[in-house]
Formats: structure tokens, sequence, C-alpha cells
């Protein structure tokens, strides 16, 4: 679950993380009343559940309240990435000396939580790991014993930050890990954590993610919840229809199936064949021909998809159902592009003699690696003869 950058704030509060002053708010009025009580000149940031809020135009300086009172005006309201700004959050704006960045995740192949520290704070940190991968430091953390100093000193000195704060730094990333692992999160970061020109270390923006499996035990956590805040219009419109889809911006391969399991294998595959996969779709454990004429509309919302790879295993699900459902869809659909399908299991014969006798141009393959090849060779010619 995302939350926003005022709500991180809170969570590291209570873990003693400092921030510079600021607060939420909803209008224009709001913001040129907070600016006034702070008295300095301050940052008002749009709260979306979005990355790239500068580059967007959601973040902007005021040298005073009236100032503070158009920026607002000027951002509540924006679209940022598909998400309308609802409120902005209005800082006390501090003089910076130099910028870093500060996170906590975890490293799935390592079953480790991963602390990351560059002295290349304040853009984005895939950018950083592109351009200049010397410049982060790695150290994974062994969560049943916890973060120890010797493992904080050696990303001090293995990313380039100035180690004459190295004493403010360990304080500051226990307590960065203390929060982490106290509110069940996924993802803790900040970028930029800065020095300021007085020497004080500072977290001027927040990022928390948390575990929806332990939402359970963190209701005030929960609370915060928006639901559908953080999905994009393709996303928002699956789930409007009750659709299990995530979307996956700039690959040009749909892929769907029956199970998360066996979706998000497809899209492996998919990937290690050489393909870009644009959405992750499932059909559910029962698909019915009304569930797979839904799934194909909306993969196909997408105009950057080229091609479909279906992948359906018959257990509860019937094959010949999900084969005849896509036959009875396909002269509906909105586009016509590739269709490969890989269908194994129940009344699997069935379906591949109606999927062979349909007259439709579609493609079956007879297994998972044979279909995902299919579909980005299939994409890649058509984009070829384009």
């Amino acid at each position: 679950m995302k939350i926003h950058e005022y709500q991180a704030r809170e969570l590291f509060a209570q873990f003693g993380i400092p921030t510079n002053a600021g607060e939420v708010a909803r209008t224009p009025e709001e913001a040129k009343a907070i600016a006034a009580k702070i008295g300095k000149r301050v940052v008002v940031k749009a709260q979306v559940h979005v990355g790239g809020r500068g580059k967007a135009g959601g973040v902007k300086l005021a040298a005073n309240p009236d100032e503070a009172y158009e920026k607002a005006k000027a951002i509540l309201g924006m679209d940022i990435k598909g998400l309308t700004v609802d409120r902005v959050l209005v800082a006390e704006a501090v003089d910076i000396a130099q910028e870093y960045y500060l996170g906590l995740t975890v490293n799935r192949d390592d079953n480790m939580i991963v602390l990351i520290l560059s002295a290349a704070g304040g853009v984005d940190i895939e950018e950083v790991a592109a351009t200049t991968p010397e410049k982060i430091c790695k150290v994974n953390i062994d969560p049943t014993v916890g973060i120890q100093d010797f493992q904080i000193r050696q990303a001090i000195y293995g990313s380039g930050v100035d180690t004459k704060f190295s004493r403010q730094l360990v304080g500051f990333i226990r307590k960065l890990y203390a929060c982490y692992v106290g509110v069940d999160s996924e993802l803790a970061e900040i970028n930029p954590l800065v020095i300021t020109e007085q020497g004080e270390v500072i977290a001027i923006d927040a990022k928390i993610n948390i575990d929806d499996s332990a939402l359970f035990r963190r209701e005030n956590i929960a609370a915060w919840r928006e639901v559908g805040s953080d999905l994009d219009q393709y996303e928002k419109l699956a789930k409007e229809e009750g659709l299990t889809y995530v979307h996956l911006p700039g690959g040009n391969i749909g892929v769907c199936g029956n199970g998360a399991g066996l979706v998000m294998t497809t899209m492996d595959v998919v990937k290690k064949a050489g393909g870009s996969p644009n959405n992750f779709l499932d059909f559910g454990g029962s698909a019915t021909k009304e569930g797979v004429e839904k799934g194909l509309n909306a993969v196909l919302r997408d105009p950057d998809v080229k091609g479909i790879l279906i992948n359906v295993f018959g257990g509860i699900t019937r094959t010949d159902v999900v084969a005849q459902g896509i036959v009875d869809v396909y002269d509906k659909l909105p586009r016509r592009v590739p269709i490969v399908i890989r269908l194994t299991g129940t009344r699997e014969e069935i379906a591949r003699e109606i999927l062979g006798s349909c007259g439709k141009p579609l493609v079956f393959a007879q297994s998972m690696w044979e279909g995902a090849k299919k579909v980005v060779e299939l994409v890649t010619t058509a984009a070829a003869g384009a």
C-alpha cells in the first residue's frame, strides 16, 4: 500500500527521524495559512501516489504566503501521470549543502533487507543506477539479526557521502531501519536526504510503501488506504469491471492467463524470449467466456499492445470454454493484433478443435516457451514491416 509523503513524515516523526516543518493543505487558502505559520520560504509539493512530481511541475518554491497561495492554486487540480492532485504539502524550504539518497527495501534474490546509500541524491535513483552505478552502495541486512553499525559504516564509506557527517548518519540510518521494520514497510526511501548549510541531517522527502499482508496489525495505517488512487486510467477501468489487471506502461505484449502464479511466470518467459510485457491479467481460476471478453478488451485499451499471449492451464477451468470465448469475441475486438494461445488441461482436445476450425488467424502453441517465442516473433515482424 502506498501512502502520501505527508503521511510518511508522520511515521518518521514517531521514530525520531528529523524532517523540515510542514503541513498538508487542500485549498490555496490553507496553503497560505500554513506558509504564514512557518514564517519562512516554503516548498509546495503535490501529494499523489506517483513519482516524478517535480518534473511534472508539482513541486514549487514560494517566498511568502501570497506566493504559496498562487503555487498551491496552480498545483491543486493538476493531472500527474493520470492522477489528480487534491492536496499539497507546504513545508519549510531549507538551505541545502549536499543531497544524498537513502533507502531500505527487500532484496528478494538474497532474502535480505538491503540498505541503499548514494551521494547522488535529488535525482531518480534508477537513473543513477543506469548511468553511474559506482555511486550507489548496497548492503544486505539479515532481518533476523537487524542492522549492525559496521554495515552502516560500510554503506557510508562506500557511497561517497561526506564522512565528516558519519556520526549523524549512523544514528539517522538506525532510526530509518527501526521505522522500516516497525511499520512493516516494503520500501522506505528518502530522496533527497540533505545536509543543510548549518550542518544538520534532514529528510526533506519521505516515501514509504506498506506490506499489504501486514495491514491487519496496522489499523491506523490501513485507514490511510485510498482505493484506486494509485491506479492509472487502464487499471481504474479494469478495476471497475472486476478484473485482476496490472498495467506495465511501455510494454508491447499483453499477457493473460488463469491464476496469478501462471500469469507472472508467463510474463517472465515473455521477457526471456526478448519481449516486453505490457500487463498482468488474470482471468481467474474459473475463466468464463464473459471474463475472457472483458479481459481481452481491457488489454487492448492500451495502443502500445501489439500482440497478446494467452496461457491457460485447465484444472478447474475448462479450456474449451476459454477457447470458445476467444473465438466468440475475436470479431468484436477493437483492434487486430497477433494472438498466440497455449491451452492445456481439462478438455484440451476439444479446445484445440474449436481453435483449429474457427477460421480466425489465431496461433496455437504447444508450450509456454513456444508461445512466448511466437508472440515476440510476430510482434517484431509486424513492427519491421510497419
